[in-house]
């Protein structure tokens, strides 16, 4: 058994409309989220053994403030093959993940995370920004990783219900 941990990066900025897609930072919002998600994680004993991430800054910037948040000490691995990919480019990248992993982050965007859930569990959920999935996956290697596997969407968690439960 594999979890994998699928993270839609934090609230961007559109505040500079002549700046490159891939290079639009977090908003305040945005990196609150973040370290929420990744408070989150360390409250559930959920921390990530490896982080991947899309290059682009929102995504970047999302995965380093949940690992700070998490005291997290190993490699944040940036895949640009996970800006604007579907779910076969995720699933390309986790099944050339070493074994020795066994709960992986993977932080990108939409619509290839809500795509790439459904895939993997056949849920049909919507994936709002730094949202966060979690799900175990049936198989002993990531090579065995595919499409239809029939892993389990074990919780699924949004800023706004973080936010509302600690009220």
């Amino acid at each position: 058994m594999r979890t994998l941990l699928i993270l839609r990066h934090a609230k961007s900025s559109w505040s500079n409309s002549d700046m490159a897609d891939h290079d639009r930072p977090l908003k305040r919002r945005g990196r609150r989220d973040a370290v929420r998600m990744g408070q989150l994680l360390l409250a559930r004993n959920l921390a990530p053994q490896l982080i991947v991430s899309s290059t682009a800054k929102r995504a970047r910037r999302t995965a380093k403030l949940i690992a700070d948040a998490l005291a997290y000490e190993g490699e944040i691995v940036l895949e640009h093959d996970l800006y604007h990919a579907g779910p076969t480019g995720y699933i390309r990248v986790l099944r050339d993940i070493d074994d020795r992993y066994q709960r992986v982050m993977a932080v990108g965007h939409n619509p290839g995370l809500e795509v790439l859930l459904e895939v993997l569990t056949g849920a049909a959920e919507r994936l709002p920004t730094a949202a966060l999935a979690h799900v175990e996956l049936p198989v002993d290697s990531w090579e065995e990783v595919r499409e239809y596997i029939g892993g389990e969407l074990v919780d699924l968690w949004t800023p706004k219900q973080i936010k509302a439960a600690s009220r």
